[in-house]
């Protein structure tokens, strides 16, 4: 489908999903985005739903602006994704030591590595700029400095959530390894400091709701921004290297005789700042719950823990700003879905997927989330779909 653009206060609302399957309440913070003086775009992906701040699923263009509670507590949060040499022959019929040494390898949930891992011991880990990245550590808000030791021993961990590591299969039987996760809890500091600074400050006093207080351009609140919102970005994207780094430790020593071999890594935010230009003006575009999908930009995105996912290709569709859904998206909050799914229910929406069946994940189950396959087929005119995977083995904080 191409977009359906509904009026906005200062900008049209740009929609690749059908606007009268979007809650009230995620059509309301749409509306209010539209609302800010800085706004010059607002594009809406087919996995729209309600968030925190700002609607999951939305691209918000700004100039000399930015909305820190927009971006989210996760900063940087996205997907991995490595194609490997195996194949489903090479796979044993009961994944579940599979399962354990992943388990092993990468702490979930809100745990960390016992020590920081150092990257020189994982087989051709690249290394560079990892001494001048944590140098930059100094650099950030005084105020999460002390968490320097918890950010170096999360490195390399999930998270909780719908934060996931799989394994997979696409159509053609090729193995693939795939993860889910962001910048962990230094992020999620970083993030509800700059927040709370951005509340306060005067020219955000007036606006219709205080989850959209902004930075602006030329301001010291809008650097120091910049500078934390930047290297937490950076640090999400090493903590999935760092993931899969471990990762394909543990797909090597399981499977030592196929002696495996990997593709190179597809990596992508979804929820994240971008310098990006369109129509001749310098813009900050904010993706929450959206893709890069510029002309031949690989990206990701995820379906839930027992539906597959998609490897796509970017088609540079500018009416988005190169933007592309970065999930199913849900379709009913985590506790509306402990309320209607049971243990049963989720045993048999993953049947086939060596994963955990327990009520700690039940807001997690397939039948929370939107169908991927029509979400796909909502954003037709944004990406060209490179490769279909089904997950057998999840492993969830």
């Amino acid at each position: 489908m191409s977009y359906t653009e509904l009026p906005g206060a200062r900008v049209p609302i740009r929609m690749w999903a059908d606007p009268a399957t979007v809650e009230d309440g995620a059509m309301r913070q749409l509306r209010n985005v539209s609302t800010l003086p800085w706004i010059k775009g607002l594009a809406v992906m087919p996995d729209v739903h309600y968030g925190k701040g700002a609607t999951v699923g939305s691209v918000i263009a700004m100039k000399d602006a930015v909305c820190p509670a927009a971006v989210g507590v996760d900063i940087g949060c996205g997907m991995t994704a490595v194609r490997t040499s195996l194949t489903a022959n090479d796979l044993p019929g009961d994944l579940s030591a599979l399962r354990s040494g992943i388990e092993a390898a990468i702490p979930v949930g809100r745990a960390a590595h016992d020590e920081a891992v150092d990257p020189g011991d994982l087989h051709g880990f690249p290394t560079a700029g990892w001494d001048d990245f944590w140098s930059r550590f100094g650099g950030i808000a005084e105020a999460v400095r002390f968490r320097h030791e918890r950010a170096t021993k999360q490195m390399g961990t999930l998270g909780g959530g719908n934060h996931f590591v799989e394994v997979c299969l696409d159509t053609d039987g090729a193995v693939w390894l795939m993860l889910h996760s962001g910048s962990r809890n230094i992020g999620k500091e970083l993030a509800e400091h700059h927040i709370g600074i951005a509340q306060k400050l005067p020219h955000n006093q007036g606006l219709v709701d205080r989850d959209l207080a902004v930075f602006v351009a030329e301001t010291p609140e809008m650097a120091a921004y910049r500078n934390d919102l930047f290297w937490a970005q950076e640090y999400a994207k090493r903590n999935r290297a760092v993931m899969m780094g471990l990762l394909k430790d543990v797909v090597r020593k399981q499977f030592r005789k196929a002696k495996p071999t990997f593709h190179p890594m597809i990596s992508c935010h979804h929820n994240y700042v971008a310098e990006e230009r369109y129509d001749g003006m310098d813009l900050l575009v904010t993706r929450k719950g959206a893709i890069r999908a510029g002309s031949g930009d690989y990206g990701i995105i995820p379906g839930s823990m027992g539906t597959g996912s998609y490897i796509v290709k970017g088609l540079g569709n500018e009416a988005s700003f190169n933007s592309a859904s970065h999930g199913a998206g849900r379709r009913m909050s985590r506790n509306a879905a402990k309320r209607r799914f049971s243990v049963q229910d989720l045993a048999e929406q993953t049947k086939g997927v060596e994963c955990r069946k327990d009520s700690g994940v039940v807001d997690e189950i397939p039948g929370a989330y939107k169908p991927i396959e029509q979400v796909i087929d909502q954003q037709k005119d944004l990406v060209q779909v490179v490769a279909k995977l089904k997950q057998v083995v999840c492993v969830k904080g």
